[in-house]
């Protein structure tokens, strides 16, 4: 029996919050993304993470989509050749703006909670402060597979 099937038998039909949810379906790992908004303790399996960022990455996506098309809408160009963007880019700035200040907490959350299951401290979140080699570091850490040890970072609620 899977490990997510004993927790399935164990605690329900339901994967508790506190609780990696191995397999997760796209649908529950964005209502655990924003249910555990602010939560830096615990573990969050590869599931969990890597739907949530490709939502992530496929929302940024369409919204430089509008930004773009709306930006070049009513483009003009000025008396020294530079193309001036249209007011409607100021919508799709907006709305990317608003879209990364409501994302970044919980990404960070959910980021440090992945490192958790993989028995690393939440801190390591740090390393992708490096450039370049630190974001590499930090997805190769985010890939590996979860471990038994970082139970240690389980919060039973």
């Amino acid at each position: 029996m899977s490990y997510q099937q004993q927790q399935t038998t164990q605690f329900g039909s339901a994967v508790p919050l506190w609780a990696p949810y191995y397999g997760a379906p796209i649908g529950e790992a964005a209502r655990r993304f924003f249910k555990k908004y602010a939560t830096f303790t615990g573990r969050a399996s590869r599931s969990e993470y890597w739907w949530w960022m490709l939502i992530s990455i496929v929302v940024s996506i369409v919204l430089n989509i509008i930004t773009s098309v709306a930006g070049s809408t009513g483009a003009t160009v000025n008396d020294s050749g530079t193309t001036v963007p249209g007011p409607g880019m100021m919508i799709g700035v907006i709305l990317l703006v608003i879209w990364g200040l409501a994302v970044i907490v919980p990404s960070l959350a959910l980021t440090v909670r992945r490192l958790h299951d993989v028995n690393f401290s939440g801190w390591l979140i740090l390393i992708g402060l490096v450039p370049f080699l630190g974001s590499l570091a930090l997805l190769i850490l985010t890939i590996l597979p979860s471990k038994p040890e970082g139970q240690r970072f389980d919060v039973p609620a």
